[in-house]
């Protein structure tokens, strides 16, 4: 069993009045909520981590769980995305561990969730910062709701640490005018359409 020590985390939540032009009747909002755990496969090559996702599962419950809250609850979510950075101690692989903890507790939640979960994950030094995309919770066509959040923390991940994120968002993006699907034509039936 991998251990991920949580040593922080922290929940952002932002309200987009405009950008620009009209205030639209209800403002955008986007959250994240960010660990920082310590990398148990920090500095050394380990063959087998798969079953670290296990490991993780309750992590990703607990974000998901504060992250949906924070939100005003599952109907209040129509958009979400993941990333992980991975301290220099680390590789990108230990990012890619967040996938399935992650995205399945996010999806478990917002109901319903046919389309893929987006994803970002890099190694990155201390301050480092990621652009975590967004995309529909049901149907990965919708231009409307392509959009990321930037995420990060000034004092990790350290040499021997991951941040993961987790974000979700309530409408498309402010001003959105760039046709194709639209959230309210969604059939939902294969995550894409």
């Amino acid at each position: 069993m991998a251990e991920f020590r949580i040593r922080r985390t922290a929940l952002t939540v932002e309200e987009i009045f405009h950008e620009g032009g009209p205030a639209p009747e209800t403002p955008r909002r986007r959250a994240a909520m960010l660990a920082i755990v310590s990398n148990p496969f920090a500095g050394r090559w380990v063959e087998d981590i798969q079953g670290a996702m296990e490991d993780l599962k309750p992590l990703g419950a607990m974000m998901s769980e504060r992250l949906v809250e924070a939100m005003g609850g599952p109907d209040k979510v129509d958009a979400y995305g993941k990333g992980a950075i991975v301290g220099e101690g680390g590789e990108i692989e230990h990012g890619a561990l967040w996938h399935v903890p992650g995205g399945y507790a996010m999806r478990g939640l917002v109901s319903p969730s046919k389309a893929i979960v987006p994803s970002a994950m890099k190694v990155g030094g201390l301050g480092a910062r990621l652009d975590v995309p967004l995309g529909h919770v049901n149907a990965a066509y919708v231009r409307s709701h392509f959009d990321a959040m930037e995420v990060g923390l000034p004092d990790g991940p350290r040499a021997g640490e991951i941040l993961f994120a987790l974000v979700m968002a309530q409408g498309g993006r402010v001003h959105s005018r760039m046709g194709g699907l639209e959230a309210w034509d969604v059939t939902g039936e294969d995550g894409l359409r």
